[in-house]
């Protein structure tokens, strides 16, 4: 993920444990799965379909990455680009998602409807906890119910009413960006237009990850000088052969003249804008360095509004059970466990010894 450095303004340079600086900014590793691709009817276990839903189930948000040049037919196979219709990709994974969360709400209703009734527990408690493994809490529960207008008792729920239920706590608790990907091919932006008209509800993100890896190499090998996620670059080598001009040029005006490769932006997107995450930089000492000197050896992305309790649990176990309090370096104010955390902030941990 691409953070503003902290360091220049406190004219120092960071050295970070993790991930590198470019220029004034931090690139922070974050995990991501790679889930091999699903086959019709995985929600009933057909291939390792429900292995890899179960994959899924660990992510915070999905990245479906789709051949918008419609040069990947549904098996994955190479075919004539603008054969293949994106659309459909999209329709089945979204098929196979809300299938997979309604089979897991479906098993075992009855007796969960009647116990609700029984007992008159909360329904918004009991499917919460019933689903807690899909990451749906009370709230998700009851924005969804809202929505549905599922007035009625939970023993009059109709099958419909359990796939709509589960169709939208999946969007809730697994939002999906589209990665429309390989937009410089020809005719691709005609596929991508259509997919937005049909997805209106969806983010959706022309991308050319070939046209990233392509900058990132030359990048690399001192022929441009660019930052990953932005629209342009320079050529800073006197020794690049006119191959290679012509490659970047064409890369320049199909690609970052209209967008931007897609990479950088859909990560950023994904961490900063759906899951409002901020970058926090613990130190050990007013100075900005950890005990080593590490200048701004850490940065953590951490969900809004996490305090400084919890965020010292989230940088060490002992650090949370022994807080005292916090500095807040920019300030230096002294603050307690719950001050609630802004982007960027540089937090000195105080602890019992």
């Amino acid at each position: 993920m691409r953070v503003k450095d902290a360091a220049p303004e406190f004219n120092k340079k960071s050295t970070p444990r993790e991930g590198y600086i470019l220029g004034e900014y931090r690139f922070v590793p974050v995990n991501i799965i790679d889930v091999a691709g699903l086959v019709e009817g995985a929600h009933q276990g057909k291939g390792l379909g429900l292995e890899f839903l179960n994959d899924l189930n660990q992510a915070d948000l999905l990245i479906h990455i789709v051949d918008i040049s419609g040069s990947t037919n549904e098996k994955g196979e190479p075919v004539q680009p603008l054969s293949h219709d994106p659309i459909k990709d999209v329709i089945f994974l979204e098929k196979e998602l809300d299938y997979w969360h309604f089979n897991i709400l479906k098993k075992g209703w009855d007796r969960f409807a009647k116990d609700i009734h029984g007992d008159n527990q909360n329904v918004k408690k009991a499917l919460a906890k019933q689903l807690s493994g899909l990451k749906v809490t009370e709230q998700i529960v009851e924005e969804a119910i809202k929505e549905l207008q599922l007035v009625h008792h939970p023993l009059q729920w109709s099958d419909d009413d359990l796939f709509s239920l589960a169709s939208s706590l999946r969007k809730k608790t697994k939002p999906i960006i589209i990665a429309a990907n390989k937009i410089d091919i020809e005719g691709a932006e005609f596929n991508y237009h259509k997919l937005k008209e049909k997805f209106s509800n969806n983010i959706i993100i022309p991308c050319s990850a070939e046209s990233e890896l392509a900058l990132r190499e030359a990048s690399k090998h001192s022929l441009i000088s660019y930052l990953p996620g932005e629209r342009q670059f320079e050529i800073i080598s006197n020794t690049i052969t006119e191959k290679q001009k012509k490659a970047l040029e064409y890369i320049k005006k199909n690609i970052l003249d209209k967008y931007s490769t897609g990479v950088q932006y859909i990560l950023d997107k994904a961490v900063f804008e759906y899951l409002q995450y901020i970058a926090v930089f613990p130190v050990a000492t007013s100075h900005l360095t950890d005990k080593e000197g590490r200048c701004l050896p850490d940065c953590y992305l951490v969900p809004k509004n996490s305090t400084t309790g919890t965020f010292a649990y989230h940088v060490h176990t002992d650090l949370g059970k022994n807080f005292i309090r916090a500095i807040d370096i920019r300030t230096k104010r002294t603050v307690g466990k719950d001050y609630v955390l802004k982007n960027r902030d540089i937090i000195e941990i105080i602890t019992r010894k």
